[in-house]
Parts: C-alpha cells; sequence; structure tokens
C-alpha cells in the first residue's frame, strides 16, 4: 500500500515569524520524488507615503552640510572645522574692537577684502571638508546605495555642490557680520555699513560656490582622502602664490595693464579683482592696480564659466560611478 498522504500545514498566524518549514513544503503526494513549492506566508508590498527625489535630496544636502563642520560625528571630527572657524572669527571680534575702543570714523577693513586676506585659512578648511563630502563615498563604494532610488547621479552632485557652498559660505559670511555689528555698535554710518555689507556678503556668495565647484573637482577625482586634500592645496595656493610673484615682476617694469589680466590665472586673484572693481574692496594686486572694464568683464565671465565647468566635471565624474 501507498503511504497516507500527509495534510498540509496551516500558515503561521500573524505577528509570528514563519520558520523555514513553512517558506517551503512538500507537495501532498510528492514526498516519493522529492518536489517542494513555496506556500504565500502573506507578506505584503509597502503602501505607505513615499516621499521622493525631492526629500533625498534635502536630507543628503542637510547631512553632507552637518557634515562640514562634524554635527552628528565624533568629537574628533568637530575639532579641526571648529578650530579654523575661530581662526576665521577671532581677527575679525579684534578689528571691531579696535574700531569700537578707538572710535574709529570707519572700518580699517573692508567687508570683501577681509576673506581675500583669509584665504590661506578658507583653503585650509576646503581642503578637508571637500574630501570629506565626496571621497569618503567613493572609497567605500557606498555610492551605488544613494543611487538605488530614488535619487538620480544630478541629484547626489547637485546636493554635495550646494551643501558644501552653503559650508563655505557660513564659514566667511559669519566674520562678515561680525564686521558689521562691530560697524554698528561703533555708530558708524548706518546706510553706508548696511551697502558695503550686503556686497560683502555678495562676494563671499560668489567665492564659496567658485571653490566649492573647485574642491569638489579636484576630491572627487580620487577616492584617497590624503590626495584630495594635497590635490586642493595645490590647485589653490600654487597658481595664486605664482600669479602674485609674475604680477610683482610686471608692476616694476610699469605694465599696470598686465598686472590684471594676469589675475585671471587662480581663482583668488580672480575673486580679489572682482571684489575690488565691482564690491567696494581693495584688492591686493601691486601698486593698487584697478582693473578695466574689459578686464572686469572677463573676470566675471571666467567665473561664470569655472562655475559651469567644475559642475559639469562633477556631473561627468558621477556618470559611471559605483557601476
Amino acid at each position: 500500500m501507498s503511504p497516507e498522504p500527509q495534510a498540509p500545514r496551516s500558515a503561521p498566524e500573524s505577528g509570528t515569524a514563519p520558520g523555514p518549514s513553512a517558506l517551503t513544503k512538500q507537495a501532498p503526494g510528492a514526498g516519493a520524488r522529492g518536489e517542494n513549492v513555496i506556500h504565500n506566508i502573506g507578506y505584503r508590498n509597502y503602501d505607505g507615503p513615499r516621499l521622493g527625489r525631492s526629500y533625498a535630496r534635502a536630507s543628503l544636502f542637510e547631512q553632507s552640510l552637518r557634515g562640514a563642520y562634524g554635527l552628528g560625528r565624533s568629537a574628533k571630527s568637530k575639532v579641526l572645522p571648529m578650530i579654523l572657524f575661530a581662526v576665521m572669527c577671532v581677527p575679525a571680534a579684534i578689528v571691531v574692537a579696535v574700531t569700537v575702543f578707538t572710535k574709529a570714523k570707519e572700518m580699517p577693513v573692508e567687508y570683501s577684502s577681509y576673506v581675500i586676506q583669509m584665504q590661506p585659512v578658507i583653503g585650509i578648511y576646503i581642503a578637508a571638508m571637500a574630501p570629506q563630502a565626496v571621497s569618503l563615498d567613493l572609497r567605500f563604494r557606498v555610492v551605488p546605495l544613494y543611487f538605488s532610488r530614488p535619487i538620480r547621479r544630478g541629484d547626489y552632485v547637485a546636493a554635495k555642490y550646494a551643501a558644501l557652498s552653503a559650508a563655505i559660505f557660513v564659514f566667511t559670511a559669519t566674520s562678515v557680520v561680525i564686521l558689521y555689528v562691530g560697524a554698528l555698535l561703533a555708530k558708524l554710518d548706518f546706510g553706508d555699513q548696511t551697502k558695503d555689507f550686503a556686497l560683502g556678503l555678495v562676494c563671499c556668495l560668489v567665492f564659496s560656490v567658485l571653490h566649492a565647484g573647485i574642491g569638489l573637482a579636484a576630491a572627487a577625482a580620487t577616492p584617497r582622502r590624503g590626495f584630495g586634500v594635497a590635490a586642493i592645496i595645490a590647485v589653490l595656493t600654487i597658481p595664486y602664490m605664482l600669479i602674485s610673484a609674475l604680477q610683482a615682476i610686471v608692476s616694476t617694469q610699469g605694465e599696470t595693464s598686465a598686472v590684471g589680466w594676469l589675475g585671471l590665472g587662480s581663482p583668488g586673484s580672480l575673486i580679489d579683482g572682482l571684489q575690488s572693481k565691482l564690491l567696494g574692496g581693495r584688492n591686493a594686486f601691486p601698486l593698487g592696480v584697478e582693473l578695466t572694464n574689459a578686464q572686469a568683464s572677463a573676470y566675471v565671465a571666467l567665473i561664470a564659466l569655472l562655475i559651469a565647468g567644475t559642475y559639469a566635471l562633477l556631473l561627468r565624474r558621477y556618470r559611471k560611478a559605483g557601476l
């Protein structure tokens, strides 16, 4: 006689974890052949609200911005950005104290010029934070997780670019705000100070967007954080030092027009020339050379080209990243 077929067991009750036998069962009458079937144990698809790409972009922007200051990370990660932030703000506070106690008639430093004078500190901050924003994702190969869904490569680039630009803007604009508050405490002319303060914020914004693009493009070229730091320092420092030396040489020969054109050769001198011509500051060019209208137009065009070019490079870099 053939063996009696076994009755299939019922599905597990809701809220209990199914065992292995609930997933794979012997079909009735199929014991001799060893055939198996899979039973429906009641798993359901997620049918709740989906927040979509905009929420993913906003979350990535927020986390990247917080990470630029070590927020939400270990105490060790907060040390360098906070020290650099203090180094950026303390000279502004000293300028304010001197202005208030000496009852000066004007601020010793223009709002837009202050950012240019503090470029070494800002460069160190960018070199430290830009690789942290993108190089670690490439090194630990978590980029495919971002691109699984719903975020796209363009969303990732836009969020990272905006986050680093915002971080640099906060880093530079805070000291400008300190100078403005000091000017008001010193009872300087409100209208003039407010106008110069607004121009200083514009300088900080242009500086931040330009240098964020350069920093991210250099950092995204390698998954090694150390290489990214070295590349950013080289890109921001070497051209500026070289251009400054060349400007000093040609100025001694009376070639004042060449001084302005040479300023197109580095990001730092680009912003320096722009703020002195259009934002009411004083540049660090030899002999205080002012740009002509043609040179100022070339500066604006090159800054716009660099911003668009670095953004395009980032899009191209992440077109195949993680595949």
